[in-house]
């Protein structure tokens, strides 16, 4: 792993007239060290939190075909959906209804429903037992559902392990440094449901509220449709989308820590609109006992502690 020898030059929001660039970056071109990626890296992770990345393994049709099979599963009767419900497992697997996710404690629960999936143990695996390793729960419509989103949360970390291994090396570390923390990942995969804003909402309302997300890379795929807003350094807000195929990426409070400031965290919300939205992030996190704290230091911060103890304050059935 990477010791202190971190390029600290932190940057800001590049801006040409009044809009705030977002970086765009070539996957392929990345993996092939391309100078020009790296330093487009570079200024995503260090500076805005946020890049944009194309050219991947995932093709539009293959995310688009992830997406409708969320779409066909939110539209069913809520009858059917509470067969799935993460309500009453003590974990964050299954389906969460609107209402039951809350963000942003000075905002109201967020209206979105979701779908949360994650890595598959073996039966015998004690580590089942925890919250983040938690079996998987499966809906029997639509009928490819399991097989679909199974197939697409395999593929989709061996891309996100791509942009992950750029980031280091953007910042100076070996391509491989982080490599290590993900063998058994608590890679949690979710499906975002946002209605067309209600009639009923207020400024305390949100599809989901201004947050920075809990764990170290989010890799996103969307349906083109508008609705993420990106806060700026200075103040204000940027708007970012992506159609499938490309896809949204940032960086997580655990990322923040794990290289000592360096890769930043930026707040984010959904404020929802005239039409509704399907977002797949996939939540990147390394496996539980992984030393996140920031290298060089004494300090040990398990990753798993980290995200069972953020779960705990945002996940409305698993608040104490």
């Amino acid at each position: 792993m990477y010791g202190k020898g971190f390029d600290k030059g932190l940057g800001e929001v590049k801006e040409k007239g009044s809009v705030a660039m977002i970086p765009s970056i070539d996957l392929a071109r990345l993996r092939a060290q391309d100078a020009d990626e790296l330093a487009a890296m570079k200024e995503a992770a260090t500076g805005v939190g946020f890049a944009t990345v194309y050219n991947t393994d995932l093709s539009a049709a293959r995310v688009t075909h992830v997406i409708e099979t969320y779409r066909t599963f939110f539209k069913l009767p809520e009858a059917e959906k509470q067969a799935v419900s993460m309500a009453g497992t003590g974990a964050n697997r299954g389906w969460g209804a609107a209402g039951t996710e809350q963000v942003d404690p000075d905002a109201n629960p967020d209206y979105k429903q979701y779908y949360d999936s994650g890595v598959d143990l073996p039966a015998d695996d004690p580590r089942r037992a925890m919250p983040v390793y938690a079996p998987n729960i499966w809906p029997d419509v639509p009928e490819e559902f399991e097989q679909v989103i199974r197939a697409y949360y395999d593929d989709a970390r061996v891309v996100a392990l791509s942009v992950l291994r750029g980031v280091a090396q953007s910042i100076g570390a070996p391509r491989d440094a982080f490599d290590a923390g993900f063998e058994t990942p608590m890679a949690l995969l979710r499906g975002n449901y946002y209605p067309q804003r209600p009639d009923w909402a207020g400024a305390n309302d949100f599809g989901i509220a201004t947050h920075t997300d809990y764990g170290c890379l989010t890799l996103l795929a969307t349906d083109g449709s508008p609705g993420l807003e990106v806060r700026k350094r200075g103040g204000g807000w940027i708007p970012i989308s992506a159609g499938p195929g490309t896809f949204v990426i940032n960086f997580g409070e655990m990322m923040e820590v794990w290289t000592d400031g360096v890769v930043r965290a930026t707040p984010h919300r959904v404020v929802g609109g005239l039409a509704e939205r399907i977002s797949v992030p996939l939540f990147f996190n390394p496996a539980h006992d992984t030393n996140v704290a920031p290298l060089g230091s004494d300090k040990v911060i398990l990753a798993g502690e980290h995200l069972a103890a953020r779960f705990g304050e945002t996940y409305l059935h698993l608040k104490k």
